[in-house]
């Protein structure tokens, strides 16, 4: 949307570049402080709305500290939890790479708000205290990294091969059934979170790309692009050099943000460095 490009160019200077590095170590730092205390996460740096109204603004902040995949004190847990670190760091990472780091801050941010918007509508809506985590918002880490590379594979146990787009639907099965069975909390902080995924990818879209000239041209390419000369190769990566000849399984994208006709595949369209003018000359 205009208004938000228009927004974005005005303030992406005050963007926190790498962003995700500073929050997997709020996490590190939760992880001790759960395993020296857990009530010291509960007592003072939780999101309860109710301390927060008798002045205890800092759990606006401190609540994300809480780390993820992570519940008792074993080292099983200690473990998964420490891979879990791992995995929304680099899933942080790609989105921030992807998007850019104005939009991914966006984003976050955004999946904050809605933790503390949710915690609000119980206590002031239900006259309920929720001690929401970061389960949800790591979530939508995960589902946006699901919608915006479907084919990645993740290896589920560290063995099966899994894609990103079926683990997704598994998830989200998961929490529809979450929502179905679960209590009103569940249910206000699922459909918030939600609603912020949406409203974020509706900002965010070109939707250029739908107008009917375009759609025709797209058209006409698709239609141009069957039409494949012998010895001839359709796709060919700007950074490895393989084309659909040496793999018909690979994937070939352009990148939006290469100065230039620059085609990648799967491999390295979120890995290569981006090609401008200033590095052309």
């Amino acid at each position: 949307m205009k208004f938000f490009s228009d927004f974005e160019r005005k303030y992406q200077k005050y963007a926190i570049r790498n962003l995700m590095y500073y929050i997997t170590i709020l996490y590190a730092v939760g992880l001790i402080v759960w395993l020296l205390d857990p009530m010291i996460y509960y007592n003072y740096l939780s999101l309860n709305v109710g301390m927060i109204l008798r002045g205890q603004i800092w759990r606006l902040v401190t609540f994300l500290i809480y780390p993820p995949a992570f519940g008792s004190w074993s080292f099983t847990q200690i473990f998964y939890g420490l891979i879990a670190l791992f995995l929304y760091y680099n899933l942080g990472q790609t989105l921030e790479y992807v998007w850019g780091s104005f939009r991914f801050n966006v984003f976050f941010f955004m999946g904050v708000l809605a933790q503390i918007v949710a915690s609000f509508v119980g206590y002031l809506v239900f006259g309920q205290y929720w001690l929401l985590s970061t389960g949800f918002l790591n979530a939508s880490l995960f589902f946006a990294f699901c919608i915006i590379n479907p084919d990645a594979q993740f290896y589920l146990f560290f063995v099966l091969p899994v894609k990103a787009k079926w683990m997704a639907i598994a998830e989200a099965a998961v929490y529809l059934y979450d929502f179905i069975t679960g209590g009103i909390a569940v249910k206000v902080e699922l459909v918030i979170s939600m609603i912020t995924i949406i409203l974020f990818f509706l900002m965010t879209r070109n939707y250029r790309h739908y107008a009917p000239k375009e759609i025709k041209r797209r058209q006409e390419f698709k239609q141009q692009a069957k039409i494949v000369v012998p010895g001839k190769t359709r796709h060919r990566c700007a950074v490895c050099g393989r084309t659909e000849l040496d793999n018909p399984e690979l994937e070939f994208r352009y990148c939006s943000k290469c100065e230039g006709n620059y085609e990648y595949c799967q491999d390295h369209l979120y890995t290569h460095k981006h090609v401008t003018k200033d590095s052309v000359q």
